[in-house]
């Protein structure tokens, strides 16, 4: 078949370790021929362009700016995706029959695009849904149902809705999430929407103990505590206020180290309340290299996971994966909605409270410091290889071509 996969991200290579990139290098090694449409965005200097790298064929389309720019740059830059994308789709895929097109949310701003494709070649379209938008952002106050960003809200929720009629199938990360779409959008046939989670080529990210002491050492981690990591985005989403609470009635903690590495529009929070109190058990690093952070997180005990109480969409991280792949347990600090904590609870390789309960954070700290937490996270490797690969990702959407 040819795979068009779209996304209004960067995807610079096939052979990034990520969820997308792993997923497409399966259907290459399965004898797909691959294309995907991804962006350059104006800051980069780079104009649109057609690279062809290990059996994929990758469409680099310059568009505006939507990251690091003020609102008004990023709404021009949202409204003229679909067209700027459609013009390079036109001018440099234009004798390609494509069999599958794959798309994920974030964002829902493709929809002319795949309309376009899809009537051009009467081709199947398959959403890998990651992100529930609009009411995302109305959960956590970006967003209005009423007044004048309700029409923002109306303008989008349209979008979206036309985005699920234009998808033959769509894959979603967990159970609640199917159930919140069939409940929330009853237009859509149920025999469409399925499980399809996030998935990596499982690599063994674990390390030896030598390893993680020498890591330990590299950035200034104690040999002698439990060290709990929390690596990624530090925004709105992952409830920053919430977490900071959980940070202070942790600070006179002598078992535990807490480490925090990130970026993101919420880290100046983070930064004020460790220039201010000081902790001596905790550090807060920014985003570091994947490849490093890979190696630090698996130099840690148990890794974290942060979402705002607020969320009544059942968000389901990709941070999960890399943790799995370090082979550490994982406590989970989320909104009672989405069913991550079910899945690491029930799996045997993690903790779970609410993120507005900070006693029973504290507790689940004092549970993980008695823990073995070696074997707690061999149970999250062995189920990352059994549920959460990029070849089990590729046999569920193959099913419908059988």
């Amino acid at each position: 078949m040819n795979v068009l996969f779209l996304t209004t991200g960067r995807m610079e290579s096939i052979e990034q370790r990520a969820i997308y990139p792993d997923l497409l290098r399966c259907f290459r090694d399965h004898g797909h021929k691959i294309y995907t449409v991804s962006s350059y965005e104006k800051r980069s200097g780079k104009a649109t362009e057609l690279v062809q790298e290990k059996g994929a064929s990758m469409l680099h389309v310059q568009i505006g700016n939507l990251t690091k720019t003020n609102i008004i740059e990023k709404g021009i830059s949202t409204i003229l995706i679909e067209r700027q994308y459609k013009k390079a789709i036109k001018k440099h895929l234009s004798d390609i029959h494509f069999d599958l097109v794959m798309y994920s949310t974030p964002p829902i701003t493709l929809v002319k695009v795949i309309d376009y494709v899809r009537k051009r070649d009467d081709v199947k379209t398959y959403l890998l849904l990651k992100d529930i938008f609009p009411q995302n952002a109305v959960d956590i106050g970006m967003m209005s149902k009423s007044g004048l960003k309700g029409l923002l809200y109306k303008f989008f929720r349209r979008k979206e809705k036309k985005l699920y009629a234009e998808s033959d199938y769509i894959g979603c990360m967990s159970q609640a999430n199917v159930d919140y779409m069939l409940q929330h959008n009853p237009e859509i046939k149920p025999d469409i929407v399925e499980v399809c989670p996030n998935s990596v080529e499982v690599v063994d990210m674990r390390i030896r103990r030598d390893v993680r002491n020498e890591m330990r050492r590299k950035y200034g981690i104690p040999l002698d505590k439990t060290v709990f990591v929390y690596g990624g985005n530090l925004g709105k989403p992952q409830g920053i206020p919430f977490l900071i609470k959980c940070l202070k009635s942790q600070m006179k903690n002598q078992d535990a180290y807490f480490l925090i590495v990130g970026d993101g529009t919420e880290f100046g929070k983070l930064e004020l309340f460790f220039s201010e109190q000081k902790p001596e058990n905790m550090k807060l690093m920014k985003r570091l290299p994947k490849e490093d952070y890979d190696r630090m997180a698996a130099a840690c005990d148990v890794g974290m996971i942060f979402l705002d109480h607020r969320f009544t969409i059942p968000n389901f991280p990709s941070r999960l994966l890399s943790y799995m792949q370090a082979g550490i347990p994982i406590l989970a600090v989320t909104d009672p909605n989405t069913d991550i904590g079910k899945v690491i609870v029930d799996g045997g390789f993690g903790w779970w409270c609410e993120s507005n309960d900070v006693l029973s954070f504290d507790e689940k700290i004092w549970e993980a410091c008695k823990t073995d937490l070696v074997d707690m996270g061999a149970k999250g490797f062995r189920y990352l290889e059994e549920h959460y690969s990029a070849e089990k990702g590729y046999e569920i959407i193959m099913e419908h071509f059988v």
